[in-house]
């Protein structure tokens, strides 16, 4: 079959339906309100993804192509939207390195989750972790009892740290 055939009226593979800055537009707007859904959704969720979320991340670039591409396939759009996302994410890659506040605001800070074996309730519940995820980050820094931890800390990529507490101190 005659490719020609086969694309739809008007359609061609490198010109664009839309004016070019749309696209830019588009992008831009797609990757701040995934970033701040992302973002409101929790450190944790992002960094240590479950397969539900992988599936979750993968779902969500397939609703918003068409919001960015405005039903044009061609390969200048795509190459214009691929652009625009990873020259958004150079942009925010700058201003949290150059940045402490955009960081902090990006990014978050990190989470005391348990001091000296005392662990904070609240901050467990505000970040979703349970019991059973904590002793499993415990037990990777070879503590079984969390009585023997100094501090655990969700880092803000979503990883938990677990420093043990020194042989000497009580």
């Amino acid at each position: 079959m005659h490719l020609a055939l086969m694309l739809p009226v008007g359609a061609s593979m490198w010109g664009l339906a839309q004016p070019w800055w749309e696209f830019v537009l588009r992008g831009l707007l797609v990757y701040g309100f995934l970033l701040i859904l992302l973002r409101l959704t929790g450190k944790r969720q992002v960094g240590q993804l479950a397969p539900f979320d992988l599936v979750l991340l993968l779902v969500l670039s397939n609703a918003v192509q068409n919001s960015m591409n405005a039903g044009d396939n061609s390969v200048a759009a795509g190459f214009i939207l691929v652009a625009t996302l990873l020259a958004a994410n150079g942009l925010m890659t700058w201003l949290t390195y150059r940045s402490k506040r955009a960081e902090s605001l990006l990014e978050g800070r990190p989470q005391i989750l348990l001091h000296n074996g005392v662990v904070d309730e609240a901050i467990l519940a505000s970040e979703r972790i349970t019991h059973h995820e904590l002793m499993a980050a415990a037990r990777q820094a070879g503590v079984t009892d969390l009585a023997q931890v100094a501090v655990a800390i969700l880092e803000t990529n979503g990883r938990i740290n677990v420093i043990p507490k020194r042989a000497d101190a009580p």
